[in-house]
């Protein structure tokens, strides 16, 4: 006798796909975050007068400034450089992270992920 409710059993072959999908699309943004984060930008500022290397996790490996930058009475213009480089190299990191994610979730926005 038919009610009008038919449940042929395959909506669990399809939960169980979903998330064997889910599974691989977490362990694949895994995989490329581990990656991205041992990537490394170099940006500079004060043209090339501070020069900053960060990590894609944000580590900031090194900071060079030329000597001549170097003014004892207008410290806050070296501060300024730095800042703006750092600035300037953690944007580069996070467009790269955007980047690298949106290989594996094909450009959806998916908030809190990195």
């Amino acid at each position: 006798m038919a009610n009008g409710n038919k449940f042929t059993g395959g909506g669990n072959n399809n939960m169980n796909t979903m998330l064997r999908q889910a599974k691989k699309m977490q362990e694949e943004m895994e995989r490329i975050q581990e990656e991205m984060e041992q990537k490394t930008v170099e940006t500079s500022s004060g043209g090339g007068a501070v020069t900053v290397t960060m990590k894609g996790s944000r580590e900031l490996l090194s900071v060079k400034i030329k000597p001549e930058v170097l003014d004892p009475d207008d410290v806050e213009m070296l501060e300024d450089l730095i800042v703006a480089a750092v600035n300037e190299a953690s944007k580069q990191v996070g467009e790269m992270m955007e980047e690298g994610m949106g290989q594996v979730t094909g450009g959806l926005n998916m908030p809190g992920l990195f």
